[in-house]
């Protein structure tokens, strides 16, 4: 069952950049900004008092993705990531995750495309 929208991902070219727009311009907050193993780099703001929705910057090392601002996926949050898989096959969804990922120390993913094949992705948070 999904419980809320996570955050939507954005891909950028230079991601001090990227964030000093988001932050002194649009007036949002830097929630968090790490680096993944594979070196693909993330950031995560939200509006002033609500962490409920984020936006996500990726950059930097995102192999195979463009870096040209475009929305790169938007996630749902889940209680139950393997259970929503199972739903998603039963439906023929496409996968392109068949097993979540593993991310941030305990965080689980897994991508999948949409009726027009936009991306879409499920968050499971730690714990």
């Amino acid at each position: 069952m999904i419980h809320k929208l996570e955050h939507i991902g954005v891909m950028v070219k230079n991601m001090d950049a990227s964030i000093a727009f988001y932050t002194n311009v649009l007036g949002m907050n830097l929630i968090d900004r790490v680096s993944l193993d594979n070196g693909v780099e993330l950031s995560f703001l939200s509006l002033t008092g609500d962490e409920r929705i984020q936006i996500e910057l990726i950059g930097r090392g995102a192999e195979g993705m463009s870096n040209d601002g475009v929305v790169h996926h938007i996630a749902f949050t889940v209680s139950d990531i393997e259970g929503e898989i199972a739903r998603l096959k039963e439906h023929g969804v496409s996968l392109i995750d068949e097993t979540p990922r593993i991310i941030l120390g305990g965080v689980k993913i897994a991508f999948f495309y949409g009726p027009d094949g936009e991306q879409l992705e499920f968050f499971q948070p730690k714990g």
